[in-house]
Parts: C-alpha cells; structure tokens; sequence
C-alpha cells in the first residue's frame, strides 16, 4: 500500500489513513524532491514493479549522475513516471533485480554517484544503504526492544521511543527481514 500527498505530515496521515494502513514494515518519507519539481507525482516513497514484486524507494541525498542514469536507463526501455532522482534510484534496482535484491542494491549503489541514503522495502524485508562516503546521515534503532526503524536524524527516534543502536557506515548496507538483521 502507498499512500502519500503533499502537504504537513498531519494533514497527510489523519487517523482514518492511519486505521487503513495495516502492515508490519512501511517506510516514509518528508521532504521535497531535490531534482524535478515538487509536485504529488515526485513525491516518495517511490514504487516500481520487478519480476519478484514491488519495490518501494524512499531516498534522501543528491545524485550527480541522474542524468546519465537516467539516459541509459530509458534507452534501455525503462519508462519514467516521475522527474526526480529517486525514481532513477528505484528503477537502477529494479533493473538488476533478478531475485536477489541485496546483489542488486550493491550493483545499483556501484553506479549511482553523490551523497545518499536510501531505504528499499520489499514484500518481505527493508534494506538500508548509505553513500560510500558516508555524507548523509543513516541510524538504526530499536523500538519497544523488538522493532528496528532507520532514520535519517536520531532526532526523529525520541518521537517514536525508539533506542538508537548505531550509525549506518559510510557505503554499507543493512538488512531487516525475519530472520534479524544483516
């Protein structure tokens, strides 16, 4: 389920939203889009479709091969629906996904320059990566000793109660599936 408009977070997601949102992983984003226009059709998390299910993308940074990606991307036949850069991100992904999100995530973040952190969540699991330089900011925390949230500002985990574990590396790459996290 993707829900998403523009606008302040409580206007967003009022409580008959919030009562129709049923799940045990989602991942959100409250920012404006650094490349393409801020508009409802730029705004993320963004979905795509692969061969293995949807992927959804919520990415925080500045990419500074957008372009060339982009190019490559739609000569390839990818078809965009957006304007801004995370899409770029989530159909590169896509693009290598042939049943290992984590190989593809890796071979994404090999071609993908700038400062970033990104959040991929799939049917079954949410992975978490940074720029290998380590530019934008990347937590993992706990909630209630048993839930993990990333958060781009450990101020954010105050508001939740959550515990922060750690940074995330520079270019390293986390995931959260049922069996823990790696």
């Amino acid at each position: 389920i993707c829900h998403k408009e523009m606008g302040l977070v409580s206007q967003v997601f009022d409580e008959d939203i919030l009562g129709h949102l049923k799940g045990h992983m989602a991942i959100g984003h409250t920012r404006y889009s650094t490349t393409g226009s801020s508009v409802l059709y730029n705004a993320q998390p963004i979905v795509v479709e692969t061969p293995f299910g949807p992927i959804a993308v919520a990415h925080n940074g500045n990419i500074v091969n957008t372009g060339a990606l982009r190019e490559e991307l739609e000569r390839d036949g990818i078809k965009f629906k957006s304007t801004n850069d995370s899409e770029v991100i989530a159909q590169l992904i896509a693009t290598y996904h042939k049943g290992d999100i984590v190989r593809a995530v890796r071979e994404a973040m090999a071609d993908v320059r700038g400062a970033y952190t990104v959040l991929v969540l799939t049917p079954h699991q949410i992975l978490g990566f940074r720029d290998p330089n380590g530019i934008r900011p990347l937590c993992l925390a706990t909630v209630n000793g048993s839930g993990t949230v990333f958060s781009s500002e450990t101020c954010a985990l105050n508001v939740i109660g959550a515990k922060l574990v750690r940074e995330i590396e520079p270019g390293e790459l986390v995931v959260v599936d049922a069996e823990g996290i790696t």
